[in-house]
């Protein structure tokens, strides 16, 4: 795996939550993961990517976390995960894919509007072919959460 593709989102990533939470993400090792795979979350974010490469990003949280990260955005507490925390994620994996993409600028991509899944282990549906996916896991002291990447073309075993 070429690091230098994943780079951007790790950036990304941190640039954000810096910003947005004065939270400084440590990543953890990436790793390959299947298709198929079943998410420990309980909420991702996910931001389809279209143009010379196709795929996903998906940035996925435990409800606590989620809940916690939109209470310090809005200054309520957040017993579920509500509209508002659903607006948090969407919001958050849209700048870091927008982020990440100027960090891929010998491709041209394009980004879609962000979707919600919310469930406990929810699945992901991923593009078909061999597309490798690619998950950074990332350790705050608030609590821990994941960002997984599958771009054909850009990222390759």
């Amino acid at each position: 795996m070429n690091i230098r593709y994943i780079l951007p989102f790790i950036e990304a990533v941190e640039g954000a939550f810096d910003q947005m939470f004065q939270l400084q993400p440590r990543a953890l090792t990436p790793y390959l993961v299947r298709k198929e795979e079943i998410l420990d979350w309980d909420i991702s974010g996910i931001i389809g990517i279209a143009g010379e490469a196709k795929g996903l990003v998906v940035l996925s949280f435990p409800s606590i976390l989620a809940r916690d990260l939109t209470a310090q955005l809005t200054g309520e507490v957040k017993e579920e995960l509500d509209d508002d925390v659903t607006d948090t994620v969407g919001e958050l994996v849209n700048i870091i894919a927008g982020n990440a993409k100027k960090g891929l600028e010998e491709f041209r991509l394009l980004i879609s509007l962000p979707s919600i899944v919310q469930g406990h282990h929810h699945q992901v549906t991923w593009p078909s072919g061999p597309v490798p996916i690619i998950t950074i896991p990332f350790s705050t002291p608030r609590g821990h959460f994941s960002l997984s990447v599958g771009l054909e073309n850009i990222i390759t075993p």
